[in-house]
């Protein structure tokens, strides 16, 4: 932990688009909201050069303790989480910006213990999960039956690899469903493009990964956002249906409205103790 109390000191792990949008944020505006940037760390770290100030720099990810930060922020591969997660977690909060990483039983056991261990808090951000909350609550309340996520792209915004990468790119002429079923069979064929599924599976842990349905759906009418559908359904005929249309790029893999999410996100984690919790 840093020894300024006063101000939170964040890691950012990962230098893609998001990774920078936050790095920005933090250099810009941090210090109004309490927080300081501690570490950047990318896989290139030529990506570093010019953009992030030297000291700022990590060289090699196991060496983070030396920076002592309060919260690590990954925003770059499911595998950091699975590797590094672990003493992440017992040195300072976590934030996943890859929760696939948790569709793996092993890493979301272990995190959710290490958590509880240290009293460091595993958060997930809700990116563009809309309504992640309210799905939480029905969990907790023992109220929710049902949750199918539906995400819809252009076949061009998916990074995706085997069969539905193959399904991706035949799909430039109609509409094509992907993948219809449990979450956790999606999670590992897709692992850049449906964390927004993860993320409500983290929200429903009384369903999981398993009991979460999810339908990825390749659009080429859509060059210029992308679509998430969240259905919840409880008890007596109630169900909530939402859907969320989030600009993006053509290509992008992320909407824009989701890097605004994040940061949003990261000013919640003023510590939570040790569990897992949706930001």
């Amino acid at each position: 932990m840093s020894g300024d109390q006063s101000r939170r000191r964040v890691g950012i792990v990962g230098y893609g688009h998001l990774g920078q949008y936050l790095v920005q944020r933090l250099q810009d505006v941090g210090p109004r909201h309490g927080l300081e940037l501690a570490f950047v760390w990318n896989r290139d770290a030529d990506k570093l050069k010019g953009t992030v100030p030297a000291e700022l720099q990590l060289g090699k990810l196991t060496d983070f303790l030396e920076r002592c930060a309060d919260i690590i922020i990954e925003v770059a591969h499911p595998c950091i989480a699975q590797t590094h997660g672990e003493s992440f977690l017992k040195a300072a909060d976590f934030m996943v910006g890859s929760p696939t990483a948790l569709a793996n039983p092993e890493t979301e056991h272990k995190l959710r213990e290490v958590a509880r261990r240290s009293g460091h808090t595993l958060y997930i951000p809700s990116g563009a999960l809309w309504g992640g909350q309210d799905i939480q609550r029905m969990d907790e309340g023992g109220l929710l039956q049902a949750l199918t996520v539906t995400m819809v792209k252009h076949p061009n915004s998916f990074r995706l690899g085997g069969h539905l990468g193959e399904l991706a790119q035949r799909a430039w002429q109609k509409r094509t469903v992907l993948y219809n079923g449990p979450v956790r069979g999606l999670c590992p064929l897709a692992p850049n493009n449906v964390n927004t599924m993860a993320a409500a599976c983290l929200a429903a842990p009384s369903l999981g990964f398993d009991g979460v349905k999810g339908c990825l759906i390749a659009d080429p009418d859509l060059p210029d956002y992308h679509v998430v559908e969240v259905e919840a359904t409880g008890p007596g005929g109630f169900s909530v249906h939402t859907r969320r249309k989030n600009p993006a790029a053509c290509g992008a893999v992320t909407g824009a409205a989701t890097f605004a999410a994040f940061w949003s996100s990261l000013l919640v984690c003023q510590g939570h103790g040790g569990r897992v919790y949706l930001c």
